[in-house]
């Protein structure tokens, strides 16, 4: 995967490798800070407004003051994709933390914040998409304020290698048996022609993606119903799906080793694809 040279760093413009932090650095020593990862579809950002918009939420939530308003940033995000020349399918990872400072768990005082993002290629995985994945559950140990998109992902990174290390996709999450989301995504129950999905409260990541599949539902007159879904729902589900900026809209075939429907992408998880392409402006490209 490539790595565009240019990288945005606070409101300059520097190559990668010139990029240069204290080790005394609030985001590498107590996670102190948040990021965006925000998908570009032939060299277009898609959902940047929403991206951004759940950055100052964040920023908000941990009393983080953003050197720059909404308009600015975008403003800069675009820059970057323009002088990377960045014309295919790829996503920007955008991280601010509270600065550089001597290691002292209070805020630093008039310390700037540190700023960065870069570029990468990022291709569609069709095939995925396609055929759907297989995933694990997991207890959600994460702690109670996933709203905010914090640099502290230690609990997702063990849920998502456990799933990797039993050769999975995803690890769908819950607590005492009610699912909330997963290690990188949301994640829904379709049964009877209804969607089931965890409320957008504190406890769950508010995904751009979830937003947009919500606003597809309404589109399409399926209903949406916020309301968890429990471990023992799953394997009597019609379908079941997950959706993030970098997995789109994914169906989910398997659980525990254990099969979902007849083990194919289902109906309305076609239909949300069908729609989130026509969405991204990506209806002329084909899965294959």
């Amino acid at each position: 995967m490539a790595i565009y040279p240019i990288m945005m760093s606070q409101s300059k413009f520097i190559h990668r490798d010139s990029l240069n932090y204290p080790y005394e650095e609030r985001g590498l020593q107590f996670g102190d800070g948040i990021y965006e990862v925000i998908r570009i579809y032939n060299g277009e950002y898609y959902l940047l407004k929403e991206h951004v918009d759940r950055l100052f939420r964040s920023a908000e939530a941990i009393k983080l003051i953003l050197p720059f308003t909404k308009k600015k940033l975008i403003s800069l995000l675009q820059t970057l994709i323009e002088k990377n020349k960045m014309t295919v399918d790829g996503k920007v990872y955008l991280q601010i933390t509270r600065g550089s400072s001597p290691r002292e768990h209070e805020f630093p005082v008039e310390t700037p914040v540190n700023t960065y993002a870069y570029a990468q290629n990022l291709p569609r995985k069709h095939h995925l998409l396609e055929n759907g994945v297989s995933t694990i559950t997991q207890r959600d140990i994460r702690w109670e304020n996933c709203y905010i998109k914090s640099l502290n992902l230690l609990p997702n990174v063990l849920a998502k290698q456990e799933a990797k290390e039993q050769g999975c996709y995803e690890a769908i999450l819950h607590k005492n048996g009610l699912i909330t989301e997963c290690s990188s995504a949301n994640v829904y129950l379709v049964k009877s022609n209804k969607i089931y999905t965890f409320p957008a409260t504190k406890r769950i990541l508010h995904g751009c993606v979830r937003m947009r599949v919500k606003k597809f539902t309404a589109d399409l007159n399926i209903p949406f119903i916020e309301e968890g879904f429990n471990l023992e729902d799953i394997p009597a589900a019609d379908e079941l799906f997950l959706s993030s900026t970098t997995s789109e809209i994914m169906p989910i075939i398997q659980v525990d080793g254990k099969q979902i429907g007849d083990g194919k992408p289902g109906k309305i998880s076609k239909q949300l694809q069908e729609a989130y392409e026509k969405d991204a402006k990506l209806i002329s490209s084909t899965i294959n």
